[in-house]
């Protein structure tokens, strides 16, 4: 299943990056202006935030890139149907991370990068499942 595929590819950026649900960042509180949320392509919701997309995925459904810009790395993703995003974050959030969602967008890295993001993309922030709190 191509959901599936690119949830493990997000895993895959997401260990490269050292991100995880239980990474430290941002100031956790501050309730900064966050603008209406962005819409647009791959390539345009990138250009927002100053980044060159690297294309790891290229499909009917869903598109999905390596970024990086002054905030640190991050997963850009879009969808073709709203269904298809949610399914997506769903079978994601199951390896961690954080995730700025917006209409047939999304973006992942540690929470820092997140909130940073979302401060010119707008959006909503959730969080992925947090396997640093297991324990014995």
């Amino acid at each position: 299943m191509k959901v599936a595929s690119a949830a493990l590819a997000v895993t895959a950026v997401l260990a490269l990056a050292g991100c995880g649900a239980g990474s430290s960042g941002g100031s956790g509180g501050a309730a900064a202006k966050v603008p209406a949320t962005a819409t647009g392509s791959l390539e345009s919701l990138a250009a927002e935030v100053k980044c060159k997309p690297d294309m790891q995925i290229d499909a009917d459904e869903l598109r999905q890139a390596l970024c990086k810009n002054g905030a640190g790395k991050f997963v850009l993703a879009t969808f073709t149907t709203d269904r298809g995003q949610r399914e997506w974050i769903n079978d994601a959030k199951d390896y961690g991370g954080h995730y700025l969602v917006g209409r047939k967008w999304v973006a992942v890295a540690d929470d820092g990068v997140v909130r940073s993001l979302r401060g010119t993309l707008g959006g909503d922030v959730e969080a992925g499942a947090d396997h640093h709190a297991h324990g014995g």
